[in-house]
């Protein structure tokens, strides 16, 4: 089976933020962000946004999950409730996570959010809309299918890794 990958290109990001209005209605997360005190605006990575434009350098960089070769925060979980599908993906399953936030401590990217609002928190992250995917609802995660010019795309991770290369040697 083939792992997936999404490729992001600063150079073509307007920052537009299709793929954060894409991502928020495909997850149903809701209109508002709602990031804690300590993770600083509301346009940083909350329990709610899964995806932001960071701007930085005259640039706009797309963060979101990187779903590691060897993921950090799926080898703390002690139940698996985090774990690195066949696909590629760092899932996550809410019915056995326990609410230890080991993951969001071993995460050296920052990426897990804990849902600090909610009487039953879970742990949030970008999972690729790897449910949906997998229940042909979606051919590609909601954020790179509403990319308009073609910013962040997905597929083969071999593939983009060349494409990557091959942009990079042309530049």
């Amino acid at each position: 089976m083939s792992s997936f990958a999404i490729l992001t290109d600063v150079t073509k990001c307007t920052g537009c933020e299709s793929c954060v209005t894409a991502c928020k209605t495909t997850n149903g997360t809701g209109e508002k962000d709602a990031p804690r005190q300590w993770q600083g605006t509301a346009t940083d990575l909350s329990s709610t946004r899964w995806t932001t434009i960071a701007r930085t350098g005259g640039r706009h960089v797309r963060v979101h999950c990187r779903h590691c070769l060897e993921p950090a925060c799926a080898a703390a979980c002690p139940v698996s409730a985090l774990h690195k599908t066949d696909e590629g993906v760092v899932a996550y399953d809410p019915s056995i996570c326990l609410g230890c936030r080991y993951c969001m401590v071993a995460c050296p990217f920052r990426m897990t959010r804990y849902e600090w609002e909610s009487a039953t928190p879970r742990v949030r992250k970008c999972i690729l809309c790897h449910d949906k995917i997998q229940a042909g609802e979606l051919d590609q995660p909601a954020c790179t299918a509403a990319c308009p010019n073609e910013a962040t795309v997905y597929g083969d991770r071999e593939e983009l890794l060349r494409e990557a290369w091959r942009r990079i040697d042309a530049h």
